[in-house]
């Protein structure tokens, strides 16, 4: 999987198995798949084939963001990163919209690992240069490296496998390993986020020391397609497309960073956000919200085409997803099982999907919801084998019982799903005392769910009632994001929202996710504080795969022992994406099959602005 999203593009998730079979002579790989196949595109191929080589540059893309940043350190894991920085920075290696585990080269050229995985050596392209005209060396991974692990806890559980690194040669560095046969490794090494020592060291404009430990608003010195060119505090980024841009020939980025100039525009609120779009203050729009889909888009530039309204479906071909109302394990009262479950029996979807979702969602039922991953039927064969190395360790259901959502949206359902979750608390040593659902010593149970914003607040006040009128004393607080990163990076919270996506090779990340090594760190993404062997073993199951069977039996396995603890209350997804968009950019005629590609391979359409009142800004 790929760890740091900094940029506005959707991510390649990727993670496995990479075969020996690209290596010339020397034993150097221009790419890497993850299966037994070869790369889709050989050594030396012109593009990609989703983009058009000859796509105009030129004009602007506005785009939005929720809330504010104050750095634009791109690692601290302190602070609101201003979004957008990917386009600065790169990584060792990139991937391809239109296959699934697949990297090329970008600031190495070509990689090559032993047949035991246990290292991996990546040469540097000798062309890749910063915005200041200095080489990107051998030097600037290692430091970016051991900066990552100094300064972020996350870091230090994802390459908690590398046990040196170093340049065996000018233009080479090399990372080694402590365990052999985990074929991510190397992979993720590809992945590397690499930064400029000599400017990090170096002083500002003022003769003041930078420090890569502290928060700033200096703007950072990178090597991609765009710098950083202005901003207003909290506000807007803008970043300016380099016109020298050392890859700009590399067959990874012909066709693409065809835009001049890339602005984020800030918002504080989501619904100010939405009108700053129609009054045509920024162009794109990915909406998140069921019910304006349907009902706020009658206004004259949806009317008359200035503004597109499309649904792609491209994004989820690549990725699983869960979503969910997930409780704190941290605290005494969630720790029961039974309480879990019984959650999950007050949250009716059926019944929001009515009112709410204009039937435009589907109920979450695997944390790899709509993927190949997912569990199906009972298990057998391989996936039977692996769960019964945790029989033990497990909830009987895993084997007897496929995992199925509560089922409500009438008022007959709804009571009898109620009831369950009732005598679910009294089998967990709650009772009723009058209309408050208490425990032994008379305290009611209840709890907060705390929310990122006002998006979710009609579906966590549904739920919080439905658990009410059983007893409990259920709230919902909406906070700014600041005070609820803080919150969650501080685990001080009942019950958040929280959402996962994972990729069609899923690896070393489930550690993070769901692994006892990472309960205890605050920037992990273990938010619901999951410590159990049984999981553990799993997910090692997963990141030791021999090969593609054994990676989605084990993987399906997971998925129903995550499941059947009752981790979480799966809520909702849609397997489109729906957007909406000035007229002002055209794209190629056929998109790669895993992403709609805006805004790495769109361009301004000078003919379709100016019908729309555009111009290059």
């Amino acid at each position: 999987m790929k760890p740091l999203a900094i940029g506005l593009s959707l991510a390649a998730l990727m993670g496995l198995a990479m075969p020996l079979h690209a290596q010339d002579d020397s034993g150097w790989l221009h790419a890497t798949d993850l299966t037994e196949q070869a790369p889709k595109y050989p050594e030396g191929f012109p593009h990609f084939d989703y983009v058009n080589p000859d796509a105009p540059k030129g004009g602007t893309v506005r785009l939005s963001a929720q809330g504010t940043f104050d750095t634009f350190n791109p690692i601290l894991p302190q602070g609101e990163t201003a979004t957008g920085l990917g386009l600065l920075f790169e990584t060792l290696m990139t991937s391809s919209q239109d296959e699934l585990y697949t990297q090329y080269g970008l600031l190495a050229d070509a990689l090559r690992y032993p047949d035991d995985y246990s290292s991996v050596t990546f040469r540097m392209d000798p062309d890749a240069r910063w915005h200041d005209g200095e080489p990107v060396t051998a030097q600037d991974v290692v430091w970016s490296f051991e900066t990552l692990l100094e300064l972020s806890p996350f870091y230090q559980s994802y390459y908690a496998n590398v046990s040196e690194v170093e340049i065996p040669a000018p233009g080479e560095v090399t990372f080694r390993f402590d365990e052999t046969g985990n074929r991510e490794l190397p992979h993720i090494m590809g992945q590397l986020l690499v930064l400029p020592r000599h400017w990090w060291e170096g002083e500002n404009a003022n003769g003041e020391k930078r420090d890569i430990r502290a928060s700033t608003l200096e703007p950072p010195l990178g090597s991609g397609p765009y710098r950083l060119e202005s901003f207003v505090p909290g506000r807007t980024v803008t970043f300016r497309r380099v016109e020298d841009y050392w890859g700009a020939d590399l067959p990874v980025n012909i066709g693409s960073s065809n835009f001049d100039e890339y602005r984020v525009e800030y918002f504080r609120d989501s619904t100010i956000m939405f009108e700053a779009f129609k009054a045509d203050e920024f162009d794109w729009w990915l909406e998140n919200t069921a019910r304006r889909w349907a009902t706020a888009y009658d206004f004259p530039a949806v009317n008359d085409g200035r503004i597109v309204r499309e649904e792609f479906e491209e994004p989820y071909r690549s990725a699983g997803l869960m979503l969910g109302f997930l409780p704190n394990l941290r605290e005494e009262k969630f720790q029961d099982m039974r309480v879990r479950e019984a959650l999950n029996y007050a949250f009716d979807f059926e019944e929001l999907s009515r009112t709410l979702f204009y039937g435009l969602y589907q109920r979450i039922d695997s944390y790899f919801f709509n993927s190949e991953l997912a569990h199906e039927g009972l298990p057998e064969g391989l996936e039977l084998e692996i769960l019964e190395e945790v029989r033990d360790g497990v909830p009987p259901e895993v084997f007897t019982e496929r995992y199925t959502n509560p089922v409500g949206g009438d008022e007959d359902a709804s009571r009898e799903n109620l009831r369950e979750a009732l005598r679910l608390f009294n089998e967990a040593g709650y009772r009723l005392d009058g209309t408050r659902l208490v425990d032994e010593a008379g305290t009611q149970f209840g709890f907060e769910i705390l929310l990122n914003g006002p998006l979710l607040e009609a579906v966590a006040l549904s739920f919080a009632e439905n658990l009410n009128t059983i007893g409990a004393n259920v709230t919902v607080r909406t906070v700014d994001s600041p005070q609820y990163i803080n919150r969650v990076r501080a685990r001080d919270y009942d019950v958040i929202y929280a959402s996962w996506a994972q990729s069609m090779s899923p690896g070393n990340e489930q550690r993070d996710f769901w692994g006892s090594s990472s309960a205890d760190v605050d920037s992990s993404r273990n938010y619901a504080g999951i410590s159990d062997p049984a999981i553990d073993h799993l997910i090692d199951r997963i990141i030791f795969a021999p090969d593609r069977e054994t990676l989605v039996a084990a993987t399906k396995a997971l998925d129903r022992v995550l499941l059947w603890n009752h981790f979480i209350v799966p809520t909702y997804t849609s397997n489109v994406f729906r957007i909406a968009h000035w007229n002002r950019f055209s794209h190629p005629e056929e998109l790669p099959y895993y992403a709609i590609g805006f805004p790495e391979i769109w361009w301004w359409d000078e003919e379709k602005a100016a019908a729309t009142g555009g111009t290059a800004r």
